[in-house]
């Protein structure tokens, strides 16, 4: 028995009290590196509800444990803990965790506002590696943080690190759902990449999954030897149909109060122990339907952690990948919605991508374009990801947006000013702007698990990352020129599809230095004199012109001044004036 509270390894002065869940065990016992794995191993004792605990003392951070477990068929199961915050490897023993950490440097580090953040989606694996060794590491992201800090961007978006199958991985198969990734450096290095991030004003955001677990090296899978009929995959586990995803049978039963409270320990332990930012959830129409049939336990379980991250930590961010535009994901539970604070957004990603990737200007549909900048999942601007790439959206049969534009020629003219100009939009529609790791470089090719960003494209392209440094500066309003792309309100009022120029008004409150107009031209054919309306008479100054030559020697430099608004209504508006626009090209203005 144990009074202390907690599943999993519990450390005290003196020893570790350990606790399990297995429900169907006739015993269960503890033994590892402190006991010389000897057997029968300490026995825990067995209290309500399935669990079992014992307190062991002279156990230390690092020994290394596993749970021996008769079943009630009398089989001999070792396994590993499913609480454990670091494994040997995720078919090795559990670790019991560092009970420490030194975060000295953080104490006036504050999470970016949610009308402030710029998300960089970022795979440590590959993010700062060498071709031909063993994937990145965490430590490895480190010595980039003051690229990353000098792009603007100020948050970090990790793929997956929860202990998988093997080295190399998306991280989208946890086979130990506490446990940080061996082969990324655990748990330790994770906590020493947050507290330098934070130390850069970077948060961190991780992925989580909880719409399958696995499927290989599943420590959860059998737990404690139970299954029966259906029941393939034992406590943790649906025992019919619901089991069923595209990656493996084994959803967890989100009906099953241990197994809910699984989760939500998961979701609060990486937010609490690590001091992470926030969580994006994966692919969570997979967590609220099973093949077409809605799953009220699912939608209800996010629903209760979502209520209880709002509850301890309201200023975190809960994001849904569910890619249904159904706003009922970022409705507040109040209202029956499942409470995430924002969604990524198919309908602005697909149409946008197909704008600026499409061969011929006369196939780019300005009108899809519109929607895909009005698109609102909810009132407020930040409830949608906005993006052109994501690890999804760049490979799968897909790849980077510069080499869909042009293969195997990501650094052509075209490519360069095509993909720039959906960054624009990316930095300027109302949402919460996102890139994927290296896109700022013109990344080539696809992503793979196995393919390091080249780092050397940062220096060559170096123009091209002063371009997204510009766009990030504006989009956070950092020269208090540009409140309006902070705000929630958007109007699009010029669309010009036969010539291929759009033009949208953004503000928060309106006013000189927060509306802020974005031009955006889709064709390639530039302007001296291109006459549009505008909000306001006066002079409107040119904040970014993405065709500056400065950004790459190849832009022609369009030379687009300031511009003078005059009282002579146009596309719905009370003024209009001139301005010159290069071909595929955006242009902000806002007044002084």
């Amino acid at each position: 028995m144990s009074r202390r509270a907690g599943m999993g390894p519990v450390p005290y002065d003196g020893g570790v009290a350990f606790r399990v869940w297995a429900p169907h065990a006739r015993a269960v016992a503890v033994t590892g590196s402190f006991s010389a794995w000897q057997l029968p191993g300490v026995p825990l004792a067995a209290e309500e509800e399935g669990r079992w605990a014992a307190e062991v003392p002279g156990v230390k951070p690092g020994d290394a444990y596993k749970y021996v477990i008769t079943s009630a068929t009398g089989e001999e199961l070792w396994r590993a803990d499913p609480y454990a915050a670091a494994m040997t490897g995720s078919v090795g023993e559990s670790l019991v965790p560092e009970r420490e950490f030194d975060w000295s440097g953080t104490e006036n580090y504050r999470t970016p506002g949610w009308d402030e953040l710029v998300i960089y989606e970022m795979h440590v694996g590959t993010f700062n590696d060498e071709p031909g060794g063993g994937p990145g590491r965490f430590a490895d992201v480190i010595p980039r943080l003051p690229h990353l800090a000098g792009l603007g961007v100020n948050a970090i978006e990790l793929m997956p690190a929860a202990e998988f199958p093997g080295g190399f991985s998306w991280g989208y198969n946890p086979s130990a759902p506490f446990a940080v990734e061996t082969d990324l450096g655990g748990p330790v290095a994770l906590k020493e990449l947050v507290r330098e991030a934070h130390r850069h004003g970077i948060a961190v955001l991780l992925d989580v999954v909880y719409n399958h677990l696995g499927p290989h090296d599943l420590i959860l899978w059998r737990y404690d030897g139970w299954h029966e009929g259906g029941h393939g995959g034992g406590v943790y586990f649906y025992d019919d149909a619901r089991a069923r995803t595209p990656w493996g049978d084994t959803r967890p039963d989100y009906g099953r109060p241990e197994v809910r409270a699984y989760l939500r320990d998961n979701a609060l332990h990486w937010l609490e122990e690590y001091r992470l930012d926030g969580l994006r959830w994966d692919a969570t129409a997979y967590i609220r339907d099973a093949d077409g049939t809605p799953l009220p336990d699912g939608w209800s379980l996010m629903r209760w952690i979502n209520d209880e991250i709002d509850r301890r930590q309201p200023w975190k961010i809960s994001i849904a990948e569910d890619l249904r535009g159904d706003p009922r994901l970022t409705a507040p539970t109040g209202d029956g919605g499942a409470g995430f604070d924002a969604q990524w957004d198919a309908a602005f990603v697909h149409p946008v991508r197909r704008a600026v990737t499409v061969a011929e200007d006369r196939d780019r549909d300005m009108r899809a374009v519109r929607a895909a900048v009005e698109h609102r999942l909810a009132a407020d601007a930040p409830r949608r990801v906005v993006y052109t790439e994501s690890h999804d959206e760049v490979a799968n049969g897909r790849a980077r947006v510069p080499e869909e534009i042009w293969p195997g020629s990501a650094d052509s003219w075209f490519a360069k000013k095509r993909s720039t100009l959906g960054a624009a939009l990316v930095m300027t529609v109302p949402g919460v702007p996102m890139l994927f790791q290296g896109q700022e470089f013109l990344e080539d090719r696809w992503f793979d698990d196995r393919d390091p960003l080249d780092w050397t494209r940062a220096s060559r392209f170096r123009g091209i990352v002063d371009l997204y440094r510009d766009l990030i500066a504006l989009r956070r309003d950092r020269h208090g020129t540009t409140a309006g792309l902070r705000g929630d309100h958007v109007s699009v009022f010029h669309v010009n599809d036969t010539d291929k120029v759009l033009a949208y008004h953004r503000w928060r409150n309106g006013g000189r230095r927060d509306d802020t107009v974005v031009v955006a031209n889709f064709a390639n054919r530039g302007y001296a004199h291109y006459s549009l309306g505008l909000p306001r008479d006066g002079l409107w100054r040119v904040r970014l012109n993405s065709d500056w030559e400065g950004y790459d020697p190849s832009f022609a430099s369009h030379p687009a001044h300031d511009a003078q608004a005059t009282p002579v209504p146009r596309d719905g508006l009370p003024c209009s004036a001139s301005l010159a626009l290069g071909p595929y090209t955006a242009v902000i203005l806002s007044q002084d």
